[in-house]
């Protein structure tokens, strides 16, 4: 007899990471790849971060945490929010995940039961709708277009059919690099107090801006749960490190749970992150990188055919409508990465639906590197 399986599993791949491997079986081949299909800073850890580590290995036994995270580093998370948001934090309500996801995971089942329906915009992050249908949750998707800048507005979900319990925003995006401006942020935090709708804010492109900065929704509702990371500014995508800024009703739940799930997040990865507040200007380095490989493909990415962009305001990314070239984005991903080397995530990774006409290139690598994939792409696409 065959032994069950539980539906939960059967969630869709992680696209971008499928993507990845393919590119990898490309180099392990003897082929060559520009990788612009992952969310992942070029360089590595930031030096103050390595000597930390260095530091650690050689001082200390790396033994369990507190579930929260070490005191000291909740106090250095909590300084960042003044010095940067100018917000007064307590350190209590800094809660520290292994990543991003644990934090997701920790926030969505602090907040909801299942059956409870949270919404959130498409295209956008595929782990959001993939965590929330494993856990049981309903994932009630936001069709977002170019006229909404692809965020979520008040009349996308005041269209729907039924009542939310949940809303996941994210400033700067992901795929399409798109921000809420403070008044945007503000009406939506507004809306959602006033409804009962929990609001989730992903914040993890905090620091990577082109113009104007992201608005912080810690600074407009208490009750907003925000989740950070020190994968994307920070660049240390590999140590799975992140954080909660968690809101008083929910955190002794999410103690709860994470003692249960997690015991405490990567000790050597705590320890040497406390000195990445310290690493302000290789760090600002990195971010005028991004900036120069922004302005470049988004000059030279028109040249090789893809003229409907979004704007990128922030984040590492440029979404780009290849409605004109291709009504298949995977098949059309996979014929650029076999036939020029170019690995890019297609859109049905963040868009079931309409990412059929959408690509994603990420410009988080080298700057030479953004140069010779523009070069290729003009040439393919004469």
């Amino acid at each position: 007899m065959a032994l069950k399986t539980a539906r939960r599993g059967n969630i869709p791949p992680f696209l971008v990471m499928e993507v990845m491997r393919a590119a990898n079986a490309r180099v392990a081949a003897g082929g060559e790849v520009l990788h612009l299909e992952v969310g992942q800073p070029s360089t590595g850890a930031p030096a103050g971060v390595l000597a930390a580590a260095r530091t650690a290995l050689e001082s200390d036994r790396l033994g369990y945490t507190d579930a929260l995270g070490l005191p000291d580093l909740r106090a250095a998370i909590a300084g960042h929010y003044r010095e940067a948001y100018g917000l007064d934090l307590p350190a209590e309500r800094i809660v520290v995940t292994t990543g991003a996801s644990g934090a997701f995971v920790l926030a969505f089942l602090a907040a909801f039961d299942p059956g409870d329906r949270v919404a959130l915009a498409l295209p956008g992050y595929p782990g959001y709708r993939h965590i929330v249908n494993a856990l049981g949750i309903e994932a009630v998707s936001l069709a977002a277009g170019p006229r909404d800048r692809f965020q979520p507005t008040i009349a996308l979900i005041e269209a729907l059919d039924a009542p939310i319990d949940g809303l996941i925003v994210a400033s700067p995006s992901n795929p399409a690099g798109t921000m809420l401006g403070p008044g945007e942020m503000a009406d939506l935090v507004r809306y959602c107090a006033a409804r009962g709708i929990r609001l989730i804010s992903d914040e993890i492109y905090h620091g990577i801006t082109f113009g104007a900065r992201a608005t912080c929704a810690a600074a407009l509702d208490p009750r907003t749960v925000v989740v950070n990371s020190f994968s994307k500014y920070f660049s240390m995508t590999g140590w799975r490190l992140g954080w909660m800024v968690a809101p008083e009703d929910l955190l002794r739940a999410i103690e709860s749970l994470a003692q249960n799930l997690f015991i405490s997040p990567p000790t050597l990865s705590q320890h040497a992150a406390i000195a990445a507040f310290d690493c302000r200007d290789e760090l600002e380095a990195n971010v005028a990188r991004y900036a120069r490989n922004r302005a470049l493909l988004l000059d030279e990415l028109p040249r090789a055919g893809f003229s409907s962009l979004a704007p990128a305001d922030g984040a590492f990314y440029i979404y780009a409508d290849v409605s004109a070239m291709t009504d298949d984005s995977e098949a059309f991903c996979k014929r650029m990465l076999d036939e020029i080397g170019v690995a890019a995530t297609p859109g049905i990774d963040f868009d079931p639906g309409r990412g059929r006409a959408y690509v994603r290139f990420s410009f988080s690598g080298a700057t030479e590197d953004m140069a010779e994939a523009a070069r290729r792409l003009r040439a393919w696409r004469r």
